[in-house]
């Protein structure tokens, strides 16, 4: 995400349950979700995936396709490993969807493409801009994701004749959005945690994550808390290090960002990174960026001066602020490195972020 941008509780608070991500194969997706019984039901909640063809389907949207529209019960779509070069699009009318890898790790099982805002889109109809280049957009509510990797691979240093080269990993523009053990890597907007609308109120928890990037490469609009998870700052295509991890671009009556108990990291120079800065999109001068890091591990990569100003609005305008973040890359209290008091942290916990949602894994 840049300024030329064209368009657009804590772990132990999380309740979890048993996935049954082998559970047996259903044999036409579709059909089965009109059968009545309970038997029948519970069997249609899983899809499996596999590119060998021992699933139902070779590939991820094609089951996703699968799930009828109006869908609100949970379905999981069980991907085995293997590398799966598409796009993946889960739309508002598809709720309660759960994309889980089945590998022992999440880089076993991987979701890949390379558009960036810039590609032209196959029918000629323009470019598919930074939003539209995901390789895996989840707009319905409830949206789960865990133990796989997420990435856009699209090759910068091949493509420096493109005017616009952000290009997204992930975008979520959902409420209730849960992202657990996941791997999301891309280089220039890596990460949009959006919403349906400016008014719209969309929620994302994320854990025991890692993150990849360089340039505003978790950014949007979301409600959304980034908690025990690796932020893993990456070099610019031409090999030169800096950049800046947060763009939020949050209405002013919602809460932006909220990265806590995470580490910050990468083989970059030493203060070479911003935390962030202020992305009024559109030039809208009512939105209120709000981001926070709380009791996180700061790498030497961070500038003592971690916040700036992004086309012409000023960060100290905004809401930018920390809370006893360790690490050489952490810093005491200045004018130009906000801190929370004991009792203003009190009101940035996790729960104040979910707002009385409890993400629980299924």
């Amino acid at each position: 995400m840049a300024a030329s941008r064209r368009q657009t509780t804590s772990r132990h608070g999380v309740h979890r349950r048993a996935t049954s991500a082998g559970a047996a194969a259903i044999v036409a997706a579709a059909s089965l979700w009109a059968v009545g019984s309970a038997s029948d039901a519970e069997a249609a909640t899983t899809i499996t995936v596999a590119k060998d063809g021992s699933g139902q389907y070779t590939g991820v949207q094609a089951a996703v396709n699968a799930v009828p529209s109006g869908n609100t019960s949970r379905v999981v779509i069980s991907v085995k490993p293997g590398t799966y070069r598409e796009l993946v699009k889960i739309p508002s009318n598809k709720q309660n969807v759960t994309i889980q890898g089945t590998g022992s790790s999440r880089s076993d099982t991987v979701i890949v493409y390379n558009n960036a805002s810039g590609t032209k889109k196959p029918d000629g109809s323009g470019n598919y801009g930074t939003g539209g280049s995901a390789t895996v957009a989840a707009e319905g509510n409830g949206f789960q994701a865990r133990n796989l990797t997420i990435s856009n691979d699209f090759d910068e240093a091949a493509n420096q004749n493109m005017t616009d080269r952000q290009a997204v990993a992930l975008r979520t523009a959902a409420d209730k959005v849960f992202l657990e053990s996941v791997a999301v890597n891309g280089d220039q907007d890596t990460l949009l945690l959006d919403t349906a609308s400016k008014s719209t109120l969309g929620r994302v928890y994320m854990t025991d994550a890692t993150i990849t990037g360089n340039v505003d490469f978790i950014f949007g609009r979301a409600t959304a808390v980034i908690d025990s998870s690796v932020i893993t700052l990456k070099k610019r295509w031409d090999g030169s290090s800096g950049g800046y991890i947060t763009a939020p671009s949050t209405a002013a009556d919602r809460k932006g960002f909220l990265i806590t108990g995470s580490t910050v990291k990468g083989d970059v120079s030493a203060s070479s990174f911003y935390l962030g800065r202020p992305w009024h999109a559109g030039g809208d001068a009512s939105l209120d960026p709000m981001a926070t890091f709380r009791e996180t591990t700061l790498s030497s990569a961070v500038k003592s001066a971690p916040w700036t100003d992004m086309s012409g609005f000023s960060w100290k305008d905004d809401r930018f602020a920390e809370y006893r973040n360790t690490g050489p890359g952490a810093g005491s209290a200045s004018s130009n490195r906000p801190q929370l008091s004991d009792s203003q942290a009190a009101g940035q916990e996790t729960a104040d972020w979910l707002a009385g949602w409890t993400p629980s894994a299924s």
